[in-house]
Parts: structure tokens; C-alpha cells; sequence
């Protein structure tokens, strides 16, 4: 049976750039360039895919995970587009090109990044983000089917299943986050 690829609906969306405005927000520019100088990852010649653009496009995989890499290549291009207010067509680049780019690009600046930036965002005494002296959090997991080979099942395992085990070696991937919201224009009870 034939797979369906799992898309986002086609042209540009309000929300494509409300994401794309929150990602360059919250990770802007000139941390991903220190952190690709830092990592010595910047791209050093004119790319298609220039090592900060497949910064941002991993993030993007991120948000957009029940789409395709090419779906969330394009849905990322059109907000660069959008945000630069036109300009270039931006072209979007082969499977190969993805591969490649995400390999030149590596885990360390990822890392890093991730170093710079995960950190509890709310300050003491912001209501509604601590309870009796506590910081809110939940606890969020998943499982990820990993590829069938030798070294990965020893280093994962397999689940059990209803007849054994299961047919692929298994991440389990576990993410704390905070979870306290800062109310704002609520009126006040009198």
C-alpha cells in the first residue's frame, strides 16, 4: 500500500509566519551566527542552504512534524519570503541537498544552541507560573521507531510486544517543560 505524504496545506498561512515570527524571535539571528562561528559550522561559500537556514529548518522539523522535510523546507521558505517582504524566489533544494546540508551542519551547533537557550523563562513571583514556591512543569514523552540495524538495536532495544518483541529498536524521548502562563487582562472580581 502506497504511503500518502503527509503535507501542509498549500500557499502562504497566517500561522506559518506567526511560527516562523516566534522561532527568529525567540532564537534570533546573530545567536545562531556566534553559535556557527563558535562551532566553526558558518558557511564559508554562497549555498543554497546556508548553515543558518538549516538551523532554522531543524527547528522548523520540529513544529512541523506530521509534515514532509520538503513540505517544511517550503512552508520555511515562503515565511523568509514573507518576512523579507518579497524579494527572491527562493528555490527549494533537492532531498540530496537536505541530506547534505543537515550533515555539512552536524550536531554541535545544535547543541550548543540548545545549551544557549533552553532555560526556564519565567521569573519568581510571575503568577500563574508557581504554585507554593514551585516552579510548574509537566512531563511529556514519546517513542520513536529507530532504524533496524545491529548496533542500534543493542544500543535501544525492543520494546515488548504482544508477540514478542516489537519489529524496530526503540527511542523513548522524555521533554520537561515549563508550563506556567502569566495572565494578563483578566479582569479583576470586585
Amino acid at each position: 500500500m502506497a504511503r500518502t505524504v503527509a503535507g501542509l496545506p498549500r500557499g502562504v498561512r497566517l500561522s506559518d509566519h506567526v511560527t516562523l515570527g516566534v522561532l527568529t524571535t525567540t532564537v534570533p539571528a546573530s545567536l545562531i551566527d556566534a553559535v556557527l562561528a563558535d562551532t566553526e559550522r558558518a558557511s564559508v561559500r554562497h549555498r543554497s542552504l546556508p548553515a543558518r537556514l538549516v538551523a532554522y529548518y531543524i527547528m522548523a522539523l520540529a513544529l512541523y512534524g506530521q509534515a514532509s522535510y520538503g513540505e517544511v523546507l517550503r512552508c520555511l521558505l515562503e515565511g523568509v519570503r514573507w518576512l523579507c517582504r518579497g524579494g527572491d524566489v527562493l528555490a527549494l533544494a533537492t532531498k540530496s541537498s537536505i541530506t547534505k546540508a543537515r550533515r555539512r551542519l552536524g550536531v554541535a551547533p545544535l547543541a550548543e544552541l540548545y545549551r544557549r537557550v533552553a532555560r526556564p523563562l519565567a521569573t519568581p513571583g510571575l503568577p500563574g507560573a508557581f504554585y507554593r514556591g514551585h516552579r510548574l512543569v509537566s512531563l511529556d514523552g514519546t517513542t520513536l521507531e529507530q532504524p533496524d540495524t545491529a548496533e542500534i538495536d543493542t544500543r535501544f532495544g525492543r520494546p515488548a510486544a504482544s508477540r514478542g518483541t516489537s519489529a524496530y529498536p526503540q527511542l523513548r524521548l522524555l521533554a520537561l517543560a515549563e508550563t506556567g502562563t502569566l495572565r494578563t487582562g483578566v479582569p479583576k472580581r470586585r
